[in-house]
């Protein structure tokens, strides 16, 4: 008996082919032989069209949210022109652990507290506005006595 491979198999021998989009990486039968990055952008344009077709042109037509927008991450608005990641104070860097204070400036730990910085909100103003809206006056019909 000769030493030679058994060919016989269920399956053919699968050796990588390049992408079809051409983008330099191997491609896989399950993803109609894409790499996984370009599949997942076809999957995501394929979601997109089936979105615009059932809702038209609406998905499209939504306004984009502004930077300052807390859905997009940022801190706050700025005042000034020192950059949102950073305490108006000391300018130290605070990432995510930034406070954002009631006036609008990103804080470090040390400077959060409105007695730290000086703050110009008026907390003593906007609490007795809250408790005014929140407990209207009440008051009843005056009886006539007999």
């Amino acid at each position: 008996m000769s030493s030679q491979k058994n060919n016989d198999t269920s399956y053919p021998p699968s050796e990588p082919k390049p992408c079809a989009n051409n983008c330099g990486f191997f491609g896989t039968p399950e993803n109609l032989n894409l790499c996984s990055q370009c599949y997942m952008e076809l999957c995501i344009e394929e979601e997109f069209e089936d979105l615009d077709s059932i809702y038209g042109n609406v998905v499209m037509a939504l306004p984009a949210p502004k930077p300052s927008s807390p859905v997009m991450g940022l801190v706050g608005p700025s005042t000034s022109s020192k950059p949102v990641n950073r305490c108006s104070i000391c300018n130290k860097k605070v990432g995510l652990t930034g406070f954002v204070c009631k006036c609008g400036s990103t804080f470090c730990g040390t400077h959060r507290y409105p007695e730290e910085h000086q703050c110009s909100y008026d907390f003593k103003a906007a609490g007795k506005e809250e408790i005014s809206q929140a407990n209207p006056v009440v008051k009843s019909d005056k009886v006539k006595r007999i």
